[in-house]
């Protein structure tokens, strides 16, 4: 139960970073799919530690389902109270800010740079980028409270745009995050 979809996640990072173009997703979406694969690890760990016995006594084998929607909405509640953020997958950030830059360009004439901070004033966007180069991975996070989610979504369209044309080698990580999957789906096994 606990390594399934810890299994699955790995797969999908696997399969995301074989691929040769970038992938782009939202923070939303990335932190959901977290949620996903830690759900095994969550309902065999603090939600089995924390069942209340009188619901386990009075609901039966239905109290699972009760805590299973608990974890969701919590789940969800963070991906809603979270700022707004794009992931792109498989992309160094020397590779990536000069697409983001063409993308600011095109949206808002006033955008500027400074050091890894961009503010397009127009679009209602303020983000800086955090990269992980061992995973090959970057996060654009926005800075400050005061974000247009509409400026949002015409930035990642625009910065899909931009990335579609761009090919680059797969990581090499993809091969131990497969390796790492099958040894978790042998072991649930």
């Amino acid at each position: 139960i606990a390594l399934v979809p810890l299994a699955a996640y790995c797969v999908l990072l696997g399969l995301i970073n074989a691929r040769r173009r970038p992938f782009i997703t939202t923070g939303g979406c990335d932190l959901a799919a977290l949620g996903a694969a830690m759900s095994g690890l969550v309902l065999v760990g603090p939600i089995e530690l924390f069942r209340p016995e009188a619901a386990s006594t009075h609901y039966g084998g239905f109290v699972w389902l009760f805590l299973i929607v608990f974890y969701w909405l919590c789940v969800w509640l963070a991906v809603l109270i979270a700022r707004p953020r794009l992931v792109v997958y498989n992309v160094r950030g020397e590779e990536l800010r000069p697409a983001l830059a063409e993308a600011a360009r095109r949206l808002d004439p006033h955008a500027r740079w400074a050091g890894d901070n961009l503010a397009m004033p127009n679009l209602g966007v303020s983000l800086h980028i955090e990269c992980f180069e061992i995973m090959r991975h970057c996060s654009l996070v926005s800075s400050g409270g005061k974000q247009n989610m509409a400026g949002w979504d015409r930035l990642s369209a625009e910065l899909r745009t931009q990335l579609a044309g761009l090919r680059v080698a797969p990581n090499p990580r993809a091969l131990g995050l497969m390796l790492a999957a099958s040894l978790l789906l042998t072991a649930s096994i």
